[in-house]
């Protein structure tokens, strides 16, 4: 039988031809993959931390960044509308409001407040930037650095449709939230496709944020209530119970990123500590910019450094408000202001989370008061790494 010999060049050209066909229709399939599949086009960044712990001051640094939509506590309307229930059964409805929220869905508030018409109907609304400036509010441009006072006058009465219109015009959303008492219950979120969720866990030294929770007690006692689950009755917490549990939460949630963490959480988790930030700022938040996926701009830069190098700690009635203050000296101020007898007690109810957040104890009055004894322990490589996920561990 006589054998067909085909030259090698016509073999190169047919092998060439058919690969080239078959990148053809896996190029037109892959145009037809289901949007969920694909990696979504914004980053979302949570803000996760607890009352009085510096967390106002870090959603600004993101607030006014021109390329992120932030909203301040969105789960404080969960919690108002449902304040007879607990933290730990109210995690669910918070968890799912925010899912809507970084999905520029706003039809969630729906539930929550229904009579909504204008912007100033959300909480704390003129703390972001992005509903002071357009298309929310024609008042200010984008690279403005706005005020909340001036906010407030220009923009209340824009309608509150503008809230979901302008997210929508963003690369990053940005949620701070002090309502999560639990890492786990945001699994769903991290593994959720339609979200590309990055978690900054926003800590402080338990001392210092009783110092600043003592300012604000009032403000307060509906939502130690539904800490302590008590039925919608306010509380106080002059027993630090309130504190017992947030510290427990914060060592659950860093032990949980970061002792044999799962795969999604990887790159995924941020832990900084609010005195750091202080003594550091520039290099502390262009660390937590570049696990953001943003950049910092000259403008942001001079604004940074004047609101953290004021002249005093800022004065009690400024306790919600961020203003030009010494940064340094208000993470200090506990160490003067402070009994040492609440000092020990608060030790005593946070001793696990002060150690593992890298805070030293004070065992008198005397290394409390004595300022040249530095209590903020250097980051150790394993504890302190810039990412969750550490094969050591």
């Amino acid at each position: 039988m006589a054998r067909i010999r085909i030259p090698s060049t016509i073999v190169i050209i047919f092998v060439t031809v058919q690969t080239g066909f078959l990148l053809f229709m896996y190029a037109r399939y892959s145009s037809f993959i289901p949007q969920s599949e694909e990696k979504p086009s914004q980053v979302h960044i949570l803000i996760l931390s607890s009352w009085r712990s510096g967390s106002s001051f870090v959603g600004q640094l993101f607030s006014q960044h021109p390329s992120v939509f932030y909203l301040m506590e969105p789960a404080w309307h969960v919690w108002v509308t449902m304040y007879q229930n607990s933290a730990k059964v109210l995690h669910m409805a918070v968890r799912d409001l925010v899912r809507s929220v970084f999905l520029c869905d706003m039809s969630v508030f729906d539930a929550y407040m229904p009579w909504k018409r204008n912007l100033s109907d959300l909480f704390q609304w003129a703390a972001s930037r992005a509903l002071c400036s357009a298309p929310a509010c024609d008042s200010f441009r984008r690279t403005d650095i706005t005020s909340e006072l001036a906010c407030k006058t220009l923009c209340g009465r824009y309608p509150f449709s503008k809230v979901e219109e302008a997210c929508k015009t963003y690369s990053h959303v940005v949620i701070k939230e002090v309502r999560f008492f639990d890492l786990k219950v945001l699994y769903p979120l991290l593994t959720d496709p339609s979200l590309n969720l990055k978690i900054i866990h926003l800590v402080r030294d338990p001392r210092a944020v009783v110092k600043s929770r003592e300012q604000s007690v009032k403000a307060l006692a509906r939502d130690n209530g539904i800490v302590l689950s008590t039925n919608g009755t306010k509380v106080e917490d002059s027993k630090y119970k309130v504190m017992q549990e947030v510290c427990r939460s914060h060592v659950q949630i860093y032990e949980t990123a970061s002792l044999k963490p799962p795969n999604f959480l990887k790159d995924r988790y941020l832990m900084v500590r609010f005195e750091d930030l202080v003594r550091d700022p520039l290099s502390e938040i262009s660390e937590m910019y570049k696990f953001a996926d943003l950049s910092l701009t000259p403008r942001l830069k001079s604004w940074i450094y004047n609101i953290t190098h004021g002249q005093g700690p800022g004065k009690k009635k400024e306790a919600f408000k961020i203003t030009s203050r010494d940064a340094v000296s208000v993470s200090q101020a506990w160490r003067n202001v402070l009994s040492f007898q609440k000092v020990k007690k608060i030790q005593e109810v946070c001793k696990g989370a002060i150690n593992i957040l890298g805070y030293q104890l004070v065992d008198s009055e005397k290394e409390q008061r004595d300022l040249t004894l530095d209590l903020v322990l250097p980051r150790r490589q394993n504890q302190f790494s810039w990412s969750s996920f550490n094969p050591k561990h």
